[in-house]
């Protein structure tokens, strides 16, 4: 089982990024998938998050409205779309596979974001 993340990178205040989950060892459309960040010196915290059949999404308030979690199922990979991106939104984001085949839960080695002007 693993979990990749990519898509990271420097962003100005207002601009956009999208993030890629890559599964390998199950499927994403499985398990529940989240996404998490940490910010410097800041315990690490729920973004979004989408159920297994009905693709219901869940985010975090302080994202909503600018971030979207989607899934692409043949190609086994969660996306984290981030627009209108704020200062504040500087952190390390990370995918989560919850219980996954029951043996528990799964991340990602992280991305960083980082937005500044």
């Amino acid at each position: 089982v693993q979990l990749v993340e990519s898509g990271g990178g420097l962003v100005q205040p207002g601009g956009s990024l999208r993030l890629s989950c890559q599964a390998s060892g199950f499927t994403v459309s499985s398990v529940i998938m989240s996404w998490y960040r940490q910010a410097p010196g800041k315990g690490r915290e729920s973004v979004a998050a989408m159920t297994i059949s009905s693709g219901n999404t869940y985010y975090a308030d302080s994202v909503k409205g600018r971030f979207t979690i989607s899934r692409d199922n043949p190609k086994n990979t969660v996306y984290l779309q981030m627009n209108n991106l704020k200062p504040e939104d500087t952190a390390v984001y990370y995918c989560k596979g919850l219980n996954v085949n029951g043996l528990g839960d799964y991340w990602g080695q992280g991305t960083q974001v980082t937005v500044s002007s």
